[in-house]
C-alpha cells in the first residue's frame, strides 16, 4: 500500500536524520540540538509504531478480528499524538528555563542545522500528505510540527546572529510547542470519540431517519446504530418496519445509507405487527410508535 510505503519513508528520513543531528549536537557542543535529536529519535520511533499499526490495519477480518484491523490504525494515531503532546510539554518546560537563564548559542552551526533539517522534514511532510486514516493524518502533522519547527529555528538563528537577543530562540520554542499541542489535541479527540463508538462527525441521525422514512414501503426505522471503525468507512445497523417488498426494501435503504457515507449496513426487516424483541425499544416510547400508527406517506 501507498500510505504503508509514505510511512516508511518518513520513519527512514526521521530515523537518518535523527542520528545525524545527535552526532552533530555532540561535535558543536550544543545542548539544543542534541535534546532536539532526542525528540527527533522520539518522533522516529512513534512513526515506525504507526507503520506497523499501519500495515497490520490493512489485515482483512478473520474468525478473532471479525471486524478486520482498521483500528489499529487508530492505535497508531493515539500513541503517535501523545509523543506529540508529551513532546510539546516538555519542549515549553526546557524553553520557559531558557528565558530565566539564557544559554550561548552557536548561530551559524544552528542556521546550517536548520536549513537542512527543514529540507529533510519537508521531504518527509511531502511523502505523508496523502492519508486518509488517524494514523497517517497523525504521522503527517508530526511530519509538519518538524518542518514547522526548524522553520522557526532558521529565522530565530538569523535573526539572532546579527542581534545577539537570546530570548528568540524560547519564545519562538513555546509558539511552535503551544500551535502543535492544540491541533495534536484535536487529532487524540477524534481517535477516542471512535473508540467510544460516537457517531461519526458529517452524520445526521435525524437526516438519516427522516430520509428512510420517506421510502415507499418504509413505515417506522429504529434501533439505529452509527459508528465508524477508523474515522473513514462508517457501519450501521438498524431495524426497519416495512409492509412493503422485503428485497426491494432492502436495496432502497442500503442506496440511501450509501448516500450518507454509510457503506456497510445489517439491516433487521420487521413486519408492521411484529414485537420488537429488543429491550432497548420497549424502553424508549418512540420505538412502539408504529405498533398502533402507520407513517404517513
Amino acid at each position: 500500500m501507498k500510505s504503508d510505503k509514505n510511512i516508511l519513508v518518513a520513519f527512514i528520513l526521521n530515523l537518518a536524520f535523527s542520528v545525524f543531528e545527535l552526532v552533530g549536537g555532540i561535535f558543536t557542543n550544543s545542548v539544543a540540538i542534541i535534546s532536539d535529536s532526542l525528540h527527533d529519535i522520539g518522533d522516529a520511533a512513534s512513526i515506525g509504531i504507526s507503520y506497523f499499526l499501519e500495515k497490520k490495519s490493512k489485515r482483512q477480518p478473520d474468525d478473532i478480528y471479525t471486524y478486520g484491523y482498521l483500528r489499529y490504525s487508530v492505535m497508531g494515531s493515539v500513541i503517535t499524538v501523545l509523543i506529540l503532546l508529551t513532546g510539546s510539554v516538555l519542549v515549553v518546560i526546557n524553553a520557559v528555563h531558557r528565558i530565566f537563564d539564557p544559554q550561548q548559542i552557536h548561530y551559524n552551526g544552528m542556521i546550517v542545522f536548520a536549513i537542512i533539517g527543514v529540507a529533510v522534514n519537508f521531504l518527509a511532510a511531502f511523502f505523508t500528505r496523502h492519508g486518509d486514516s488517524l494514523n497517517q493524518k497523525a504521522v503527517n502533522l508530526h511530519m509538519l510540527e518538524d518542518v514547522l519547527g526548524w522553520a522557526v529555528v532558521l529565522i530565530g538563528a538569523i535573526v539572532m546572529r546579527f542581534t545577539d537577543f537570546k530570548l528568540i530562540d524560547p519564545i519562538l520554542s513555546i509558539g511552535v510547542a503551544i500551535y502543535i499541542f492544540i491541533h495534536a489535541f484535536s487529532h487524540l479527540k477524534e481517535a477516542l470519540d471512535l473508540f467510544l463508538v460516537k457517531i461519526p462527525e458529517g452524520v445526521e441521525m435525524d437526516e438519516i431517519k427522516h430520509h428512510l422514512s420517506e421510502i415507499d414501503g418504509v413505515l417506522d426505522v429504529h434501533h439505529i446504530h452509527i459508528w465508524s471503525l477508523d474515522g473513514v468507512q462508517n457501519y450501521a445497523t438498524m431495524h426497519i418496519v416495512t409492509d412493503g417488498d422485503p428485497l426491494r426494501v432492502k436495496k432502497a435503504v442500503k442506496e440511501e445509507l450509501h448516500e450518507h457515507g454509510i457503506v456497510h449496513a445489517t439491516l433487521e426487516l420487521e413486519g408492521k405487527d411484529e414485537a420488537c424483541s429488543e429491550e432497548h425499544c420497549h424502553i424508549h416510547t418512540d420505538c412502539g410508535y408504529h405498533r398502533h400508527h402507520h407513517h404517513p406517506h
